[in-house]
């Protein structure tokens, strides 16, 4: 991975896209999908499980297709529009390609029920990632989506907040502020 620290803590689609910031592509290589997938561990059940066993570059090229068709139909959706065909295919193919089973067990005091994907491994992250889209793009906060208004930045994010204008404070918002600071107490000569 980049020395660029992923975005996290959006929606989990949201973070995937973000996974591709203007200065390069943070998933590169199938370690960093692994350094990532550990990043999203809380996030989607079988994350931890998916990173341990060490994504294949099958795998990563089939993330990084989920964020490609994740990346094109929001951005037409978040602006009112449809969605390209073969983008919301794509994303349920990858669904398809390891499918999500609802088991049943016991844990000593009640049935449980957990959510799990069936199929290749190389496939199981790209349909939990899909799914998350899917879910994105079906719901109507999805028109809400922004891209930071930072110069030098594309991360997206749904903002909690009407006036939420940045990625992340820390990051883009307070360069920005910093970047106005200096420009106020610049010299008119300098």
């Amino acid at each position: 991975m980049s020395d660029a620290l992923p975005l996290t803590g959006e929606h989990l689609a949201l973070d995937l896209v973000n996974t591709r910031p203007a200065g390069g592509d943070l998933l590169a290589a199938p370690q960093d999908l692994h350094i990532w997938l550990g990043l999203q561990a809380e996030r989607f059940p079988e994350a931890r499980d998916l990173a341990a066993a060490g994504p294949d570059a099958a795998g990563l090229a089939a993330v990084r297709a989920v964020r490609e068709h994740t990346a094109r139909s929001l951005d037409r959706v978040r602006h009112g529009e449809r969605p390209p065909a073969d983008a919301l295919a794509a994303l349920n193919q990858a669904q398809r390609a390891a499918p999500a089973v609802a088991e049943l067990g016991w844990n000593g005091e009640a049935v449980t029920l957990t959510r799990r994907r069936t199929g290749p491994p190389e496939a199981r992250a790209a349909a939990w990632l899909a799914e998350a889209a899917a879910g994105l793009l079906a719901d109507p906060s999805a028109a809400r989506v922004r891209q930071c208004e930072a110069d030098d930045c594309v991360m997206l994010f749904l903002p909690a907040h009407p006036r939420r204008r940045w990625c992340s404070a820390a990051r883009c918002g307070n360069r920005v502020r910093v970047a106005r600071h200096y420009q106020r107490r610049k010299p008119p000569n300098g």
